[in-house]
């Protein structure tokens, strides 16, 4: 079997990168070990980057129906009082940042609608498909994935490897998994209960002995999240996580009527030394594992995946193979503030039971100002100027020449590059022409698009014959003043494909 791109790992992170590679139409293969796709809760957290990300890729909609937002967490004391306060940092939206607050929904149903828009794409998931093992030359990798009907050999052109924490694919290439053991073990499962409301997030105690009940939204089931011993059996059966949750709350009317699913897990964080082997890439929880504070662990893996698709086409198409260095150049660097922030949230949660998340969570401010891909000439030309090349292209609401609403994040959904000329001069005669992949948009009065508000001007900072050249990620990958510049001729040629 020949295919462009062999995608081991059927998880948030596998299915977003195939998703941005349909809709690219980059011939791909999905593979998973699971017999199954997973079935539990583990990633509830969807932040607001990540959102926009589902949007362009026609989901965000649909998770945002099937799931709802953080409630308050209530605080028992030992005497059965309470109080109330936020989980998280609820922002209105903005014309530049449509979501303000993250979504629950949990990731057995974030999956399912994933694997749905796949199918839509004429795609699927091949569920127990095991990689055996892979060689790789300097113009393909070849696979041996086994299932029960046998073995197949698989060449493609690249590897991504998103099979977990585990990765198969990242010990087959002696890639270093570096990081530490964070002396915390945990239960987290699935329950249908009664004797709770589902109004807000239950939480009780302090330290070993905390625990919590959070229902979860699009569900009727709750979450429990709590600390056991590192070392020794745990008693996960339906009967044991009852007794506990009867000994930890102090309370004889929780009645748990069924466990749906459940997980006992050590808490680590992990960076792998390298993203890339030649053909071979690694993706999510492959590249990086986190502690679950912070709701992090699925929104920074759909992120690599978003980083990495454009770019793997655009070689495929006839980029050169350098820009796939990039992706370990931008990517690393998140993980690695990732790890470190859900590491210091931990240490809150165990000592003060403390989970509320803001704004550093929500993922929005994160850029890659200094990667090779970003060029910023306006930076130098005007320091005052409120946006720098590398960040995370704001939203904006416009009209179009005849009159009808148009966000500039709609634009983004056809994988192209975005040049946005605003307000040109008249009398100037654009250097840069139309081409396969790249949509140049003139900004003006009397225009294609009109920024009738001045939205576009206050996020970007734009004057009068400003150039900005969105990424097909959506980040900023350059900004000048000089439609004429040089450097921006050349990063268009280069890269454009």
């Amino acid at each position: 079997m020949d295919t462009d791109v062999l995608i081991c790992g059927a998880g948030a992170a596998g299915l977003t990168l195939a998703i941005d590679l349909a809709r690219r139409h980059i011939p791909f293969v999905l593979i998973d070990q699971a017999e199954t796709p997973f079935a539990g809760s583990r990633g509830k957290g969807i932040q607001p980057r990540t959102l926009e990300i589902f949007e362009v890729l026609d989901v965000a909609d649909r998770m945002i129906a099937a799931g709802g937002y953080y409630p308050a967490q209530r605080h028992y004391a030992t005497d059965g009082s309470y109080r109330d306060e936020a989980s998280i940092a609820a922002n209105a939206a903005t014309p530049a940042e449509p979501y303000g607050q993250p979504l629950m929904l949990p990731q057995h149903l974030t999956e399912g609608i994933l694997r749905a828009r796949l199918a839509e794409l004429g795609h699927a998931p091949r569920y127990g498909h095991t990689l055996a093992g892979f060689e790789q030359s300097d113009c393909a990798v070849t696979a041996r994935v086994t299932s029960a009907a046998g073995e197949i050999v698989v060449q493609a052109r690249y590897l991504i490897g998103a099979d977990g924490g585990r990765s198969f694919v990242r010990k087959t290439l002696a890639i270093d998994f570096p990081g530490e053991s964070l002396n915390a073990r945990a239960v987290v499962a699935d329950l249908s209960l009664s004797g709770l409301t589902r109004d807000v997030w239950h939480r009780w105690g302090s330290g070993s002995k905390q625990i919590s009940l959070c229902p979860l939204q699009g569900t009727e089931l709750f979450q429990l999240q709590m600390p056991i011993p590192l070392a020794g059996a745990f008693d996960l059966s339906d009967a044991g996580l009852a007794a506990v949750i009867a000994e930890r709350t102090g309370r004889s009317d929780i009645e748990v009527h069924a466990v749906h699913w459940r997980s006992d897990y050590a808490m680590s964080a992990r960076l792998a030394e390298r993203y890339r082997v030649g053909r071979v890439l690694l993706a999510g929880d492959a590249a990086h594992v986190h502690p679950p504070t912070g709701g992090q662990g699925l929104n920074t893996s759909v992120q690599d995946a978003w980083n990495l698709g454009w770019k793997l086409a655009a070689v495929l198409r006839g980029a050169d193979d350098a820009l796939l260095d990039t992706y370990e150049a931008e990517r690393r660097a998140i993980a690695a503030e990732m790890l470190g922030m859900s590491t210091q949230l931990l240490d809150a949660a165990r000592l003060r039971g403390d989970l509320r998340r803001g704004r550093e969570q929500q993922q929005l401010d994160l850029g890659y100002p200094d990667s090779p891909l970003s060029l910023d000439e306006r930076q130098d030309q005007r320091g005052d100027a409120p946006l720098r090349a590398g960040y995370r292209a704001p939203d904006a609401p416009c009209i179009g020449a005849g009159g009808q609403p148009l966000r500039l994040f709609s634009l983004l959904k056809s994988g192209d590059w975005i040049m946005l000329r605003y307000e040109p001069s008249a009398n100037v005669t654009p250097l840069i022409t139309p081409r396969r992949s790249l949509r140049i948009i003139t900004v003006g009065q009397h225009a294609e698009l009109r920024d009738h508000e001045n939205h576009l001007r206050t996020a970007y900072g734009f004057a009068p014959g400003d150039i900005a050249l969105l990424r097909p990620d959506g980040y900023l990958a350059a900004l000048t003043h000089d439609e004429h510049s040089p450097a921006l001729k050349e990063y268009i040629d280069r890269l454009v494909r």
